[in-house]
């Protein structure tokens, strides 16, 4: 446990940035503190039993993929090589603390929690910036290539040309913006949005709805008045936030979120129903691009590395299984490809081997024939199967959400691939026998779904664009 509180410090400083409001926080190093807080709390929990060391589904591929970038960083771009091999090591340090840090439900629920508490914190600020009135922005010119950053003036405005007369300072770019909670602004004509790693508004959306399922998971869990109020405030708070952002993608995700559990609950025609109920959400705006296609057909093995989508493109390639291919090549996008996959095989896998007893078994205790009958009781089963619903549910809108959105090494996607990592260790902890296997069946899917993918994208884009 003691683990604990460096990861729960690491998720709350990705999410909420303070450094971005609080400018006597810049210089203090605290991803790098919390960092080594969290990995001395590691050491310590092996060094007292509290944890083992346990090999997660992932973590074969995680390195496989961080040395295929390097190799492609090495090739491609070797000048950049350093920064990339630093810069990429923090999404693995996340996923590796966060999926071998956490090996107890209890502690899965603490972490999970805290993701919880910054969802609803960075969705409760772009809500209140969604209501919040227009002000003069003077855009921030110290920030290279983004002319969206700026310190509100206070003066209320309309249009940016508002801005420019009275108290304007001389020289001054300005943008006529909503103004949240922490001096946030929103972007082009209201789209609301955060800081840091969800500045964008499509990130906001996103990582806003994939946090839903945790707070169903927590309502599950304990069953109590105050959870169930918990999940429908979630529910209601995100549902306004990914609106305010103008994010089709992210409310692509939200729906998808939600017909994970119609799908659950009713089969096929209840996801088909819970898309349904959800359709008015697409009035509201999204993109995608098939660019990559071109930069891939340049270098279809190595890539043309890590990082460089950007120098072939003005714009990113708002699709990560794209943005893969591109920059990582044919076998970096395999590799991207199985860390999804992975990720959602460890929920699947227990809702297979520990069904409900309303489904399967009378005792309600594990799959027939898996493991013995005493291997892991009802509680801990209960505990591995909610976990497991929630985790599915923010894997599928995760999958659909990235594919709209460059978010191939995004903090937010590694932190919940080790959050998958957690809930396999957590569940390997109450059952020794429990296993998610990979083989070459696995394998095939992959290779098979990939290239579906690539075709159908090059088909679209001949045909529509």
């Amino acid at each position: 446990m003691f683990a604990l509180p460096g990861i729960i410090a690491l998720i709350a400083f990705i999410y909420a940035r303070p450094q971005e409001f609080f400018s006597s926080l810049q210089s203090v190093p605290f991803l790098y503190l919390f960092f080594f807080l969290a990995l001395f709390g590691l050491v310590l929990d092996l060094r007292v039993g509290y944890s083992r060391l346990r090999r997660t589904p992932h973590l074969l591929w995680v390195g496989l993929f961080y040395a295929w970038c390097m190799v492609t960083a090495a090739i491609q771009v070797p000048s950049q090589l350093l920064s990339f091999v630093i810069s990429l090591a923090i999404s693995i340090a996340l996923y590796l603390v966060i999926a071998h840090g956490i090996q107890s439900f209890k502690g899965l629920e603490l972490v999970t929690s805290a993701v919880l508490g910054m969802v609803l914190f960075v969705a409760a600020v772009g809500v209140h910036q969604g209501f919040s009135d227009e002000q003069c922005v003077v855009v921030d010119e110290a920030v290279v290539g983004d002319q969206t950053t700026g310190k509100p003036d206070g003066r209320p405005c309309e249009t940016p040309r508002e801005c420019y007369v009275g108290d304007a300072e001389p020289g001054a770019q300005y943008l006529c913006e909503r103004v949240g909670l922490l001096g946030t602004t929103s972007i082009s004509n209201g789209r609301v949005r955060y800081r840091g790693v969800l500045q964008d508004p499509n990130e906001l959306a996103l990582a806003a709805s994939i946090g839903m399922p945790l707070a169903f998971a927590l309502s599950q869990r304990r069953r109590k008045a105050t959870s169930s109020l918990l999940a429908v405030f979630t529910l209601l708070l995100v549902l306004v936030c990914a609106i305010f952002t103008g994010s089709r993608g992210g409310q692509l995700v939200f729906m998808a979120v939600l017909a994970t559990y119609f799908f659950r609950r009713y089969g096929v025609k209840g996801a088909v129903v819970g898309g349904i109920l959800a359709l008015p959400l697409l009035a509201l705006g999204g993109r995608t691009s098939g660019e990559a296609l071109q930069i891939f057909r340049s270098s279809p093995f190595y890539g043309v590395g890590i990082g460089q989508f950007g120098e072939y493109h003005y714009l990113t390639a708002h699709n990560s299984y794209l943005l893969a291919l591109a920059e990582l090549g044919f076998p970096g996008a395999v590799l991207f490809c199985t860390l999804i996959y992975v990720s959602f095989k460890i929920p699947v896998t227990i809702l297979a081997r520990y069904p409900s007893p309303t489904r399967r078994m009378r005792a309600g205790l594990v799959h027939a024939g898996n493991v013995g009958s005493d291997a892991v009781d009802l509680e801990a089963a209960s505990v591995a199967r909610a976990w497991a619903v929630g985790f599915l549910a923010a894997f599928c809108g995760l999958a659909v959400g990235i594919f709209f959105l460059s978010f191939s090494y995004h903090y937010v996607l590694w932190i919940y691939m080790g959050l998958s990592g957690a809930l396999y260790s957590a569940t390997k902890a109450h059952d020794p026998e429990f296993t998610v296997e990979f083989g070459w069946r696995d394998f095939g899917l992959i290779l098979v779904s990939l290239i579906v993918l690539v075709v159908a994208v090059f088909v679209f884009t001949r045909a529509f664009l």
